[in-house]
């Protein structure tokens, strides 16, 4: 596997599905800025008040082939394995990335369990294997991250730019940047 953070804003997604094991996914594209297409014949009530609100659009019919032109990524997240297995197949022969929910062959990429903490991204993937130790590890590692850990990463971000500005590139930059980074050096209640 690699770990990769996509940058999904603007980014066209398709989503097959819009019932439980979808609304979480396309939550999550919606919450990234991706441009969200949602494909399926019903919609669980809040995607389609996102569809009424603009904020993705939804064709309430049946996945076909073609509807992955020009998507970036999709997510298979029917309660039908069938249909799921078809999207990755239609998926795989046009190069678009695909998760299939729950059928980790069928899968491109995963979704990892993730610690948040403002930009701080904490994930953790098992390739598929155990997505309940995932969640498991996010839960320990959740309680031990202090909560204002965003906003010393905001502060730290702040002048980390002030530094990049007035201070050279090279070695005593590179020290001064490792020493910031420790929480005594730029902590957020200071």
């Amino acid at each position: 596997m690699f770990p990769v953070f996509f940058k999904l804003q603007g980014r066209p997604c398709l989503v097959v599905g819009a019932g439980a094991i979808a609304a979480p996914k396309i939550a999550s594209l919606l919450r990234a800025g991706g441009k969200v297409t949602v494909i399926a014949p019903q919609a669980q009530p809040d995607i389609q008040s996102h569809a009424l609100a603009g904020e993705l659009i939804w064709h309430a019919r049946e996945f076909v082939a073609d509807d992955l032109q020009e998507m970036f990524l999709v997510v298979a997240a029917t309660d039908r394995q069938p249909v799921n297995h078809f999207v990755a197949e239609s998926a795989r022969s046009r190069n678009v990335l695909c998760n299939s929910v729950d059928d980790p062959p069928d899968c491109d990429f995963f979704y990892p369990s993730v610690v948040h903490r403002g930009d701080l991204q904490i994930a953790i993937s098992t390739a598929g294997k155990s997505p309940a130790l995932a969640q498991r590890l996010r839960e320990e590692i959740d309680a031990m991250l202090p909560s204002d850990t965003g906003a010393w990463l905001d502060r730290l971000g702040e002048t980390r730019l002030k530094m990049l500005a007035a201070v050279p590139s090279g070695e005593e930059r590179k020290a001064a940047l490792h020493q910031l980074a420790r929480r005594e050096s730029c902590d957020p209640a200071a």
